[in-house]
C-alpha cells in the first residue's frame, strides 16, 4: 500500500514539506519496483532515494540553523545514523536479489517506510513550532 501524504505530516515550511512529498513519492516508487522484482528500476530508486535524502538532510539543517532551532546538532546526528542505515539496507537487500523472499521484500518496503514517517513524526515535527515563527515559503537562500 502507498504512503499518502497527510497535512498532520507538515512542519509548516513549503521547502521541508515538500521534500517529504517528494521522499514519499520516490518510497511508493520503491516499493513498486520491490512488487515488480525489477531489479534494474530498484537500484536506479534507491539511488534515487539516496542522492535525495542528502539533499534534503542538507537542506533542512540550513533551515533548522537559519531559524535557530535549538536542537539542529541532534537532528544533523539523526540525519547521519538514518543515511547510514538506509545504506546498510540498501546494500544488504541489492546482495540478497537472489533470495527476494516475501518476508525480504516486506521487511525492506517497512523499513522504509517508517525510516521516512518515523523521522518527519518524532524528529521534523519537533521544529515545528520554530518554523512557525517564519513564513511558509521561508528559505535561508
Amino acid at each position: 500500500m502507498a504512503i499518502a501524504w497527510r497535512e498532520q505530516l507538515s512542519v509548516g515550511n513549503n521547502i521541508i514539506d515538500e521534500d517529504h512529498k517528494y521522499l514519499i513519492e520516490i518510497i511508493n516508487r520503491v516499493e513498486t519496483c520491490l512488487a515488480k522484482k525489477d531489479m534494474a528500476a530498484l537500484k536506479a530508486e534507491l539511488q534515487r532515494l539516496h542522492d535525495y535524502s542528502q539533499l534534503h538532510f542538507d537542506r533542512e539543517e540550513k533551515i533548522a540553523i537559519a531559524v535557530g532551532y535549538q536542537q539542529t546538532p541532534g537532528l544533523q546526528q539523526s540525519h547521519q545514523s538514518l543515511m547510514e542505515k538506509l545504506g546498510k539496507m540498501e546494500s544488504g537487500f541489492v546482495n540478497a536479489e537472489q533470495t527476494w523472499s516475501p518476508e525480504l521484500t516486506k521487511g525492506f518496503a517497512d523499513f522504509l517506510r517508517n525510516w521516512l514517517i518515523d523521522h518527519v513524526i518524532k524528529e521534523d515535527l519537533l521544529m515545528k513550532p520554530s518554523l512557525q515563527k517564519y513564513s511558509p515559503a521561508f528559505s535561508p537562500w
